[in-house]
């Protein structure tokens, strides 16, 4: 189905204008019960849909400001690969301290998600140094000495406690207002170790060189194998230091 399954939200729902919402899924705002809204038509499976609604319900009862997923008239939060969420409106971070202010809602999701489980089908960053495939990496289609350099990063992670990671942290995926930090786009949000979405501009988070070190060249490493092989993959795997 395609976004006629929309009327699942109700006679009124409807389209309104297309978002940037990436190569993997189709965003728009959308109008649900007279209300401004957010639908993004994906493939993702059943069981990986209902991880990541369930995960923004909880951190939405936790005090997070998240986009909350709209139910369908029958109670649904997902139906045929759709979701329909809250608008979240504010602006992006702009100076050091608001991304001073991104680093300290991060720890907060970081905290509230200990011993979260994994998103159904997806790997961390440390199953992959004995994992070949998972989430939407398959390290059998990069170059070997690409893949031990990576897996050399990631092994700096090894043995670390993990918990929800956003996974994709960026300006464009952080609202803010006066009063809150809102996290949106939660698509590449998995279990791995928190440092990974604390490399942030300004060092904000205050990693010490060791720690920023290591979490950057990781990053850099999902990055370029997540994105494998377009530009901005061969870029990041430049990053990532040769073994």
């Amino acid at each position: 189905m395609g976004w006629e399954v929309l009327e699942q939200w109700g006679d009124g729902a409807a389209r309104i204008e297309p978002l940037a919402g990436g190569v993997a899924n189709d965003v728009w705002r959308v109008r649900v019960n007279g209300q401004l809204a957010v639908g993004r038509l994906g493939s993702r499976s059943d069981a990986d849909l209902a991880w990541e609604t369930e995960l923004l319900r909880y951190l939405d009862r936790e005090g997070l400001t998240v986009p909350v997923p709209i139910p369908t008239t029958d109670g649904r939060l997902f139906a045929d690969g759709l979701v329909v969420m809250t608008h979240v409106q504010g602006r992006g971070p702009e100076t050091e301290d608001d991304w001073r202010r991104v680093a300290d809602t991060l720890r907060r999701l970081h905290e509230l998600t200990k011993g979260w489980p994994q998103r159904p089908g997806w790997r961390s960053s440390t199953d992959l140094l004995h994992a070949d495939s998972g989430t939407k990496i398959d390290l059998s289609a990069m170059p070997p000495e690409g893949v031990a350099r990576c897996r050399a990063a990631w092994a700096r992670l090894a043995g670390r406690r993990t918990c929800v990671v956003h996974g994709d942290p960026n300006g464009g995926n952080v609202l803010m207002t006066a009063n809150r930090v809102a996290l949106i786009d939660w698509d590449e949000s998995r279990v791995d170790v928190p440092d990974l979405d604390l490399v942030l501009p300004h060092n904000a988070a205050d990693l010490e060189d060791g720690a920023h070190d290591v979490a950057a060249q990781a990053s850099a490493a999902w990055e370029a194998a997540v994105c494998w092989d377009d530009n901005h993959a061969v870029e990041r795997l430049a990053e990532v230091r040769s073994i």
